[in-house]
């Protein structure tokens, strides 16, 4: 285990690729180059919040001392680390953004573990580069408290995410208008040290193709499937590789889906090349199933990130990645066919986790196809609550005898008295289910161990992390610290303390129903 203060840090991203070595963090455009270098800026009193011991014994990492905390605030830069913000473009809400870049995330370097594996440790809300464009580069305690936890709590339930080590307030407020309504306020400011194999995203390589920068668009590719797909080699390796990051986007959709995640704003600048969950801003776990639910106020009307949009726009978000990959392929129909793929990836793997979550067998047949629909339609009317619904559904009885014992079952999954016309609806879909338990091939216990891995009991709620910010934000922490545990065994009852729906106060409460990009 080493301290952080002490480690001898890689630095292979800016000695392979060229970079703005000035140090100016004045907002500029900075065409030829893949990062700038951004010494963090001084904090007044950084003071540990949070810190993932797992992640960090995963590291090699040893506990923080005073130089590690002061590292973790921004206050002290080591003679190996090389801070920089990196230099990407995107699509925001279906419009090319131009260049991005990193407008509050600094590497400080790449930390490499005792097995060999390598990973790039960055700090957000740790001051202003030369992307920041009108902003100031920091970050408030509400919006860092919300990375921190839902990064891990995404790690426990399974899915492809980036991580966070480690959390500090700075001892300064920070100014935000978080609705965007001229109401401006001072927050506690924040700084997350969050971790990934790699922060590229769809963004970096649109941005060189944008430029028409193909030199360094190539190198890039080239750099990325050696690095992080090192088994991908040959003439056609830049066909293989995307395919494998459709894949990896299909992956990581259909999780979200599995849980009830929607991220809220999923431009190309916040998809990574690696399949990961990355930038955590006004996400939400659903509460009652709408699938046209969006937790971003930045997406109203539209909803183009709604829970039920996220495998299309995911797709066409590839699409944008396939077009920046065009200057580097003579045959373009091959990377085509790579971006078809997509569909048949999502479907299995949409099959086969909706299988898991309903304890079948697999989806063996289009009557599976038709009740896996009348699922979809029959939650996005009844809108039960995903998580409470799916856990009654482990404990469904083998038969229930009427309409009425079947609401009885499920009451305390929904937010209201349902139509009686849904009423009849849903419990046709159960007697439509039970009927399928009995003709799968596996046994009755292996379709409860399979739902129970697939549905998780414990998500974390927005109205929870609110409850939490507000504590902390008066100087306490023991529901921060409850949550901290209960996201590590989402599956088990150990937690049941929040086992429940959301209550009626978080319905209309700003930061429970809909938070914006600056959440």
């Amino acid at each position: 285990m080493e301290n952080l203060s002490a480690k001898r840090f890689k630095r292979t991203f800016v000695d392979t690729f060229s970079g703005d070595d000035s140090g100016d963090l004045h907002p500029r455009q900075t065409p030829g180059v893949l990062y700038s270098k951004a010494v963090p800026t001084a904090v007044r009193k950084p003071e540990l919040v949070a810190w993932s011991d797992e992640l960090a014994d995963s590291l090699d990492i040893a506990k923080p001392n005073p130089d590690d905390i002061q590292i973790l605030g921004g206050n002290l830069i080591t003679p190996t680390m090389y801070p920089y913000a990196a230099c990407y473009a995107g699509h925001q809400f279906g419009n090319w953004a131009g260049q991005l870049g990193d407008g509050r995330a600094i590497t400080l370097g790449e930390w490499e573990n005792t097995h060999g594996n390598i990973w790039e440790l960055q700090l957000k809300g740790a001051g202003p580069t030369a992307y920041s464009r009108r902003a100031d580069g920091r970050a408030v305690l509400r919006s860092s408290v919300r990375e921190y936890l839902m990064s891990e709590a995404m790690h426990y339930l399974g899915i492809p995410t980036t991580r966070a080590l480690a959390l500090v307030t700075t001892g300064d407020m920070v100014t935000r208008d978080m609705f965007y309504d001229g109401r401006a306020a001072d927050e506690p400011g924040a700084i997350v040290m969050r971790t990934a194999p790699s922060f590229l995203r769809f963004g970096n390589f649109e941005m060189l193709a944008a430029r028409n920068e193909i030199d360094n668009l190539t190198q890039l590719v080239n750099w990325t499937i050696e690095r992080f797909y090192p088994h991908i080699e040959g003439d056609d390796k830049i066909f293989r590789w995307f395919g494998e990051v459709v894949e990896r986007t299909a992956t990581m959709i259909v999780e979200w889906l599995r849980v009830g995640f929607v991220h809220g704003v999923m431009n190309t600048d916040n998809m990574s090349v690696l399949g990961l969950t990355i930038d955590y801003g006004p996400y939400s776990f659903l509460d009652n199933y709408d699938p046209d639910f969006t937790p971003n106020t930045t997406d109203l009307p539209g909803k183009r990130y709604a829970f039920g949009k996220q495998a299309n726009i995911a797709y066409w978000n590839l699409s944008r990645l396939a077009n920046a990959l065009v200057p580097l392929i003579s045959d373009t129909s091959k990377l085509e066919s790579q971006l078809r793929r997509y569909e048949d990836f999502y479907w299995s793997k949409y099959y086969a986790m909706m299988a898991n979550k309903l304890g079948m067998d697999g989806i063996n047949n289009e009557d599976d196809v038709r009740l896996l629909a009348e699922f979809e339609n029959v939650l996005a009317t009844v809108q039960p609550d995903m998580t409470m619904f799916y856990q009654l559904l482990i404990d469904l009885p083998s038969e229930l005898n009427s309409q009425q014992d079947m609401l009885n079952f499920f009451k305390s999954s929904l937010y209201g008295d349902p139509e009686p016309t849904d009423i009849t609806k849903l419990y046709s879909l159960m007697t439509s289910y039970q009927a399928r338990l009995k003709v799968n091939t596996c046994t009755r216990e292996d379709s409860l161990l399979r739902m129970r891995k697939a549905n998780p009991r414990f998500i974390l709620r927005n109205y929870l992390l609110h409850m939490a910010i507000e504590e902390l934000q008066r100087g306490e922490n023991h529901l921060f610290l409850k949550l901290q545990q209960a996201l590590k065994d989402p599956y088990s009852k150990s937690h049941d303390e929040f086992f429940g729906m959301r209550p009626d106060w978080a319905t209309q409460q700003a930061g429970c129903s809909m938070l914006s990009c600056s959440s």
